[in-house]
């Protein structure tokens, strides 16, 4: 008699990157709104410290208990250029939302640029029609962009600039990855940003710049800060692994779904609703990023060229 033998459920590469990347998208809109609410107590430097110091202080034990996954070096060039860009992202993000809703869609313009600087920067070849998709995707940015130009002035363009430095940050985190674990780069960054804007807050009370104390803020701020930064390091691991397992050009469509979860938590937590300009530029850059992965997914997901090398 035959006897059946069960194997283990495994999930390809580039697939586990894809899945991990959805779940990320789903985890950022909820630490991006505890920003927004400890925004309203602090200044936005103040709230990227704390929450880059709750991330490095969560990452510690992850990465004693996790060692055996630690491979490269962890302190590295790449881990501290993208720390910089994840300073300027949460810096200019927590600026933008404490006058603009969570659902900034100007920002969500990053799968956009990303898709263009994976060429030259990855090698990661993209067709025309791609390239015509993020036009399109550029015209519905332009759509957001002017209703709130008008309604919060210049503060408008910081999700861009986050977007572009986010975009990069990816780029960085793909390179890095091929020769290091997505734990020892993803750590070494935190370690970076973390070390990076405590001397920054260091230098800034030295030169009597005005700072709000953690006794000064709700009760409930202190546990909003480790929340935040316990999300943040889950986030930056799932998204770190996600681009050591698949193209980046993959991957960049499937950050369209933080729209969806950022739009749904600024309407719960802080009843925010988009007017029916942001929803018709939001749903161009919504659609373009869909075209994108839909016409590509095949070979872009499946071909052999998209499994990373193992080292």
């Amino acid at each position: 008699m035959a006897v059946a033998v069960s194997r283990p459920l495994t999930v390809p590469g580039p697939r586990a990157g894809l899945i991990a990347m959805c779940l990320a998208m789903g985890l950022l809109p909820v630490g991006d709104a505890i920003s927004k609410a400890l925004a309203g107590h602090a200044s936005p430097a103040e709230v990227t410290f704390w929450r880059l110091c709750a991330q490095a202080a969560f990452f510690l034990p992850v990465a004693v208990v996790m060692r055996r996954h630690l491979r490269g070096s962890i302190l590295s060039l790449h881990a501290a250029v993208s720390a910089l860009l994840l300073i300027v992202v949460t810096l200019s993000l927590v600026t933008a939302f404490a006058v603009m809703p969570i659902a900034t869609a100007i920002f969500f313009v990053e799968p956009l640029f990303l898709t263009i600087l994976a060429g030259p920067l990855l090698s990661e070849r993209s067709g025309p029609r791609r390239y015509a998709a993020v036009a399109v995707g550029l015209v519905g940015a332009l759509i957001v962009l002017r209703p709130n130009f008008v309604a919060f002035g210049p503060v408008v363009l910081l999700p861009v600039l986050a977007a572009l430095a986010y975009a990069l940050n990816m780029i960085v985190m793909r390179r890095a990855t091929r020769d290091r674990s997505a734990l020892s780069f993803q750590f070494g960054a935190t370690l970076w940003a973390a070390g990076f804007m405590a001397g920054a807050h260091l230098v800034s009370g030295a030169l009597g710049v005005p700072q709000t104390g953690l006794g000064a803020l709700p009760s409930w701020a202190p546990w909003a800060i480790l929340l935040s930064g316990a999300l943040a390091m889950v986030t930056f691991l799932l998204i770190a692994f996600a681009f050591s397992k698949a193209e980046a050009s993959s991957l960049a469509p499937f950050q369209f779904l933080e729209i969806v979860g950022a739009t749904a938590v600024g309407f719960i937590v802080f009843a925010e609703v988009p007017d029916a300009l942001t929803v018709l530029g939001t749903s161009i850059i919504l659609g373009s990023g869909i075209y994108v992965f839909q016409r590509e997914r095949a070979q872009r997901v499946d071909s052999p060229a998209a499994q990373p090398v193992e080292r």
